[in-house]
């Protein structure tokens, strides 16, 4: 999970400073970011299938089996992820920033007035959904591995983004007194 979340950290980092993918993709910078989202979604596909089947493997343990409490944490983190997505779009949930396809605005409607990361905790709270829902103390272990892996790229991803936008209105504030 770490290596992953890593990785595409690494991948962003280098399209924003070197245009990495973007030339791969002939200076399409939108192809590129598709390219990017459908590989991002299919590792999540392949990383939650991977958590299922773990939990299948695992012992159950009825202490750990809430399937009230699982079904709630699932609607409310599939919420929060699904809504994110509809308010962001593929760019704005797949890293366009990095590919200098920005926002216009920031999104500060629902579910970004809940919490500034509504995927991070959206999945957060699916992962320990499931768990509770197999009745696996291994799955909550997960998850905790999840939350903190989760919390450390914050900890690049938000000041990293912030200095992006930051960018562009310096920019646009230089453009602007150019003009007069």
């Amino acid at each position: 999970m770490e290596l992953l979340t890593r990785s595409i950290d690494i991948v962003a980092r280098s399209e924003y400073h070197n245009k990495t993918l973007t030339r791969l993709f002939g200076g399409n910078s939108l192809r590129a970011c598709y390219t990017l989202a459908i590989t991002i979604f299919s590792l999540g596909l392949f990383r939650d299938a991977l958590y299922e089947r773990v939990l299948r493997t695992q012992p159950y343990t009825p202490t750990f089996h809430h399937p009230y409490i699982a079904y709630l944490l699932l609607a409310l983190g599939n919420t929060l992820v699904l809504t994110s997505y509809y308010a962001l779009g593929i760019t704005g949930t797949f890293l366009g920033d990095y590919f200098g396809i920005l926002m216009d605005e920031p999104v500060t409607g629902f579910p970004f007035n809940v919490t500034s990361a509504p995927m991070y905790w959206g999945s957060t709270m699916s992962f320990l959904g499931t768990a509770l829902l197999y009745g696996r103390p291994a799955g909550v272990l997960l998850t905790v591995e999840v939350y903190l892996v989760y919390r450390a790229a914050l900890q690049f991803e938000d000041p990293f983004t912030s200095e992006i936008y930051a960018k562009r209105e310096r920019e646009r504030k230089a453009k602007g007194k150019k003009a007069k």
